[in-house]
């Protein structure tokens, strides 16, 4: 049975969600999305129903959030705000519906990556996690741990510059993109080891090669289809 962090969506009843949500977190180039890709081809091919999801896709504000990170001018609580109206939004009319349908659903990151990027950003822990109270508790979060080096190599093979958001520039922490990137992904990634303990993440090495990553992926997944 589904459980929510503290408390369910009005009008939800968690015996009615049936389906399964499997989480993929990690930091840009860690190889998120080819995972996603790999892995809802794959469930597919086995009789699954899946539905993809993810940050930004939210047909109700992700083009107005998406204008808005250009500006580089948002406030981080107005930031933070903005990320949830496009979660709940997908919440309510993406992974509810999905789940009640029976279905896999795959979040290419959840509101994990959204708490951690407020809490470096100043707000409050008890504040951030009272936001996200309504969310599901995925079946599976699996975080993928690349080792800085390879990071900082996909990043750079994959984008011509680094972004101004993941390289925490809005944060000051050095006015080199570079350096403030390094620092950013640092703490984002001890951020993560926290939460990892607390809300029991599976740690993947995400720094191998994108098949032996699936392969491990896949098996971690049979566990959970396995126990339906």
């Amino acid at each position: 049975m589904k459980e929510f962090m503290k408390k369910p969506l009005p009008n939800v009843n968690k015996e009615e969600l049936n389906g399964k949500l499997i989480v993929v977190e990690g930091p840009d180039s860690s190889g998120r999305s080819t995972q996603i890709s790999l892995l809802s081809k794959y469930l597919e091919m086995k009789g699954h129903g899946v539905i993809e999801t993810g940050l930004k896709r939210s047909s109700l504000v992700s083009g107005e959030l998406d204008e808005a990170l250009k500006g580089n001018v948002l406030s981080p609580r107005t930031l933070t705000l903005f990320y949830a109206t496009d979660f709940y939004d997908q919440l309510e009319n993406v992974i509810i519906p999905g789940l009640k349908a029976g279905f896999i659903v795959l979040s290419d990151r959840y509101i994990y990556t959204l708490m951690a990027r407020a809490i470096i950003r100043g707000a409050e822990r008890e504040w951030i996690e009272s936001i996200y109270e309504m969310a599901v508790v995925p079946d599976i979060v699996l975080y993928l741990l690349v080792p800085t080096p390879i990071l900082v190599e996909r990043t750079f093979e994959s984008h011509s510059q680094l972004d101004y958001w993941e390289s925490g520039m809005d944060l000051g922490f050095s006015r080199d993109w570079f350096k403030s990137f390094l620092i950013y992904q640092r703490k984002m990634r001890l951020e993560f080891m926290k939460m990892a303990k607390r809300f029991h993440f599976e740690v993947v090495n995400g720094g191998r090669t994108p098949k032996s990553v699936d392969r491990d992926l896949k098996a971690r997944i049979a566990r959970i289809l396995n126990n339906e």
